[in-house]
């Protein structure tokens, strides 16, 4: 029979032999948890990493926002305004040239008058009213017509030029504080005006072009008419006045057509530049519109994010 005192010894022996394995059952999870930490750790240092080179990439992209928008409508203003002060030189010209074609086609009617009973002179017309001789008068009507439609747009036009050039210059020198909202205003009276009356005028300046070029078909085969018989002269006599058959009528004629051929010429020519101007402002009026609608939505979208503070009572 085992002591009091060798039994507690024994008992102190048994607990030392049954205590380290689950010291070390312990202490190999604290290894395993730490061994997780320092993975997790590493983890969220790659991630921040990561992260840091994505908000360089960020910093270092272009941003837009509606003062960019702003400066680049203002921008675009300033090259049309630019055009349109070129366009505004030719419009005098092109003005000139209407007046001139007004006032000669009134005469080239009598001419056209007396064809329109020449026997087979008729059917060799070049306009539009050919091989109907009893209504070519209608051309001389709807030519005068065609022209004053032009004299009013070319009007029009130069009005509304001229405001948009002051419109622009004063945008140029505005405080920079006031430069969004004007560009804004501006670029909507281009869009709504400005392109409106410029497209009507390059319209009816075609036109003005393509009555030329029939005027000039139809005097140089009356000139040749005259040239081949009498028969035309013997009927013009009825239809030109004294004052006009001083003129020599041959001569008068040949020279109406070198008149028409150069002044036509260079109309045409003008035509040709002032075309390819409006066709290419036509394109940056449109780009205009966009940059009005981007910058409207971006100064919503901040009104937004960042809505103004209250006022105090």
């Amino acid at each position: 029979m085992k002591t009091p005192r060798r039994l507690i010894l024994s008992l102190l022996v048994g607990h030392l032999l049954t205590t380290p394995p689950a010291m070390a059952d312990e202490n190999g999870s604290c290894e395993s948890a730490l061994k997780e930490k320092d993975q997790l750790l590493i983890t969220l240092q790659n991630d921040n990493t990561q992260l840091s080179h994505k908000l360089v990439d960020l910093e270092t992209v272009p941003t837009i926002n509606a003062d960019t928008l702003a400066l680049k409508s203002q921008q675009k203003l300033s090259e049309i305004a630019a055009d349109v002060k070129n366009q505004r030189q030719s419009l005098a010209e092109f003005e000139a040239f209407v007046t001139w074609m007004t006032a000669n086609l009134s005469g080239y009617s009598k001419y056209i008058e007396a064809g329109s009973v020449a026997a087979g002179f008729a059917k060799m017309l070049p306009i539009p009213y050919a091989g109907q001789a009893s209504l070519l008068t209608k051309f001389i009507s709807q030519g005068l017509i065609t022209l004053n439609s032009a004299s009013v747009s070319i009007s029009r036009y130069l009005a509304t030029s001229r405001d948009f050039v002051a419109k622009v210059d004063a945008l140029n020198h505005a405080a920079t504080s006031d430069k969004a909202q004007n560009a804004a205003t501006v670029a909507r009276f281009a869009d709504e005006r400005l392109r409106k009356e410029m497209n009507d005028t390059r319209t009816k300046l075609a036109s003005i072009s393509e009555l030329s070029a029939s005027t000039l078909s139809f005097l140089q085969s009356l000139n040749h008419y005259l040239g081949c018989t009498d028969e035309y002269w013997e009927k013009t006599k009825s239809f030109i006045t004294r004052s006009d058959g001083d003129k020599k009528e041959k001569g008068f004629l040949s020279q109406s057509i070198q008149n028409l051929q150069s002044k036509a010429g260079n109309f045409n020519g003008r035509l040709k530049n002032f075309e390819k101007s409006t066709e290419k402002d036509d394109s940056l009026i449109a780009s205009l519109r966009v940059y009005n609608e981007l910058a409207g939505e971006l100064s919503a979208r901040y009104a937004v994010i960042h809505p103004p503070n209250p006022v105090k009572p």
